[in-house]
C-alpha cells in the first residue's frame, strides 16, 4: 500500500512539490511519539500548509480523503470480530479501527500555535468545496466531530462588547453583522451605548475572534419596526427604566463551526445577565427577519391563483414587484392578504417535520413563543425583497423556554399566541386547500 501512495504522490501529474512536502510532514506527525517533538512537526505542517495556493489545497484535501481514512481491511475485521463476540475489547477494537487517522492527525496539528484556528479555516474551505468535491465530505465530518467538542460551551467566555473593547474585535463586528448591516463607527458606536447591549461568545484559542454576537435594544415595550432601533441619532434613553429587552440581531461569525449550536445558549445567558444587572426587566423578545418568506410566497402562487379570487390574488402579489408599493394604494390590501399567509407559512409551512424558515426553526427549537407578526417592520431593500418588510417578535418567557424546547424537540410543536394560530386559520390557503402549505 505505501508503494501505491508514493507513486500516486511522486506521479507526473499529482500534487505539487509543496502538497508532497505537506503530506510527508503529516505523515511524520503521526508517527510522532514525544510530545515536544510533535509540537515542533506540528507547527512545520502549519507553516508549509500555509504556503499552499487555492489549487494545492485541493491537492492536499484530496490526499486527506483518499489516504487518511480508516483502513477497509482492518474495520472489516474488526466488525466481524465484534459481531461474532459482543465484548468490551471488542468494542474498543471496533471504535479505533473506525476513527480515521485523519482526526488523530487533526489533534496533532491543535498543538501547535494557531492550530485550533487554522483548523477551524481548514474546515471552512472544506465546506466550501464539498458540491464539488463530495468525495471530502468525510474529512469535514471528522473535523466537525472535533471542533464540537473543543468548542462546547465549558470551554466559551461571553464577554460584553462596548467602546472600549479593542478596536480589532469591534472592526470584525462590523465585518461579521450578517442581519442589519454597520454603517461604520457612528454606527456601531450608537449600538453600543447605555440603551443598548452587545455580547459575544470568545474561546480561549481564538481570543479576539468573536464566534458568535447578539445586538439589545432596552426598551419600555417589544419593539415593532427596526428602522428605530438603527436609527444613529436616536435619543438614548435611560436603561435602569427599560422593561423590555429586544434581541434584534444575531450573527455567527465562523464559518467554519457552522453546525455547532452558540446561539441557544447565548440568548438564554444573554437574557439570565440582563435580568440581574436590571430588575425592571419582564420581557425578553427578538425582532426576527423572516428570510425565506417571500421565496416560500412564490412557490404558492399556483395554489394562490385557484378559486373565485385567485386573479385578484395574483394581481395584488404582482404590485409587490413595484418600488415603494407599500406607500401605494395597493399597501392595505396586500396587508390582509400577506400577514395572514406570513402566520400560515411559520406555521405550516415545514422542511421535514420543523419550521421551514430557518430564523423560525432557531429560535422556537431554543424554547421561544412565536408572538406577533409586524406589519412594514423592515423596510430596507433587504426586507423587502426577503419578507415584504414583515418581521416577527419571538418571546422567551424564561419560566417556559424548557418546557417549549422539550415539546419542539420531541413532538415538533409550536408555542404560537392565539394571534398568530387566528392569522394561519384565516389566511387564503387554509381557506381554500385545508392542506399543509408546500415545501
Amino acid at each position: 500500500m505505501a508503494s501505491g501512495i508514493l507513486g500516486w504522490l511522486f506521479a507526473r501529474d499529482g500534487p505539487s512539490h509543496r502538497t508532497r512536502q505537506v503530506v510527508a510532514l503529516c505523515r511524520a506527525l503521526l508517527g510522532e511519539r514525544g510530545e515536544a517533538s510533535g509540537a515542533a512537526l506540528a507547527r512545520q505542517v502549519l507553516a508549509a500548509y500555509r504556503q499552499l495556493d487555492a489549487v494545492e489545497r485541493v491537492q492536499f484535501f484530496d490526499v486527506l480523503a483518499r489516504e487518511f481514512g480508516p483502513s477497509p481491511e482492518e474495520l472489516g475485521r474488526a466488525v466481524d470480530a465484534y459481531r461474532e463476540a459482543p465484548t468490551a475489547a471488542n468494542l474498543v477494537r471496533l471504535q479505533q479501527a473506525v476513527e480515521p487517522p485523519r482526526q488523530e492527525l487533526f489533534r496533532r496539528i491543535n498543538l501547535a500555535a494557531g492550530g485550533t484556528a487554522a483548523l477551524v479555516d481548514m474546515r471552512r474551505q472544506l465546506l466550501a468545496g464539498l458540491a464539488q468535491h463530495p468525495e471530502w465530505q468525510a474529512s469535514e465530518a471528522d473535523l466537525l466531530h472535533l471542533l464540537r467538542s473543543w468548542f462546547n460551551r465549558g470551554f466559551l467566555r461571553l464577554e460584553r462588547i462596548d467602546w472600549r473593547t479593542s478596536a480589532i474585535v469591534l472592526e470584525k463586528l462590523i465585518r461579521y453583522e450578517a442581519v442589519h448591516a454597520i454603517q461604520g463607527w457612528p454606527d456601531l458606536r450608537r449600538r453600543l451605548q447605555a440603551d443598548r447591549r452587545c455580547y459575544a461568545f470568545f474561546h480561549p484559542q481564538l481570543p479576539e475572534e468573536p464566534l458568535i454576537f447578539i445586538e439589545v435594544a432596552l426598551t419600555r415595550r417589544i419593539s415593532a419596526q427596526v428602522q428605530p432601533l438603527l436609527d444613529i441619532s436616536s435619543p438614548v434613553e435611560d436603561p435602569g427604566r427599560a422593561t423590555c429587552a429586544v434581541f434584534y440581531s444575531i450573527s455567527n461569525c465562523q464559518e467554519g463551526l457552522r453546525g455547532i449550536s452558540f446561539g441557544n445558549f447565548l440568548i438564554k445567558q444573554v437574557a439570565e445577565d440582563l435580568r440581574r444587572e436590571l430588575p425592571r426587566l419582564r420581557t425578553f423578545a427578538t425582532l426576527s427577519p423572516i428570510p425565506g418568506f417571500c421565496d416560500w410566497l412564490a412557490s404558492t402562487r399556483p395554489l394562490l391563483g385557484s378559486g373565485p379570487r385567485g386573479k385578484e390574488r395574483l394581481a395584488l402579489l404582482e404590485r409587490l414587484a413595484q418600488p415603494d408599493w407599500h406607500r401605494g394604494e395597493a399597501a392595505g390590501s396586500l396587508r390582509r392578504l400577506l400577514v395572514p399567509l406570513c402566520a400560515y407559512y411559520l406555521l405550516h409551512a415545514k422542511r421535514g417535520r420543523e419550521p421551514l424558515d430557518p430564523v423560525a426553526r432557531f429560535h422556537l427549537g431554543n424554547g421561544a413563543s412565536l408572538e406577533r407578526i409586524n406589519w412594514l417592520a423592515d423596510t430596507s431593500a433587504q426586507g423587502m425583497r426577503r419578507s415584504a418588510g414583515m418581521m416577527v417578535n419571538y418571546v422567551y418567557r424564561l419560566a417556559r423556554v424548557e418546557r417549549n424546547h422539550e415539546r419542539f424537540v420531541k413532538e415538533h410543536a409550536i408555542d404560537a399566541s392565539r394571534e398568530i394560530e387566528r392569522l394561519a386559520r384565516e389566511c387564503d390557503l387554509a381557506q381554500s386547500e385545508g392542506a399543509p402549505a408546500p415545501t
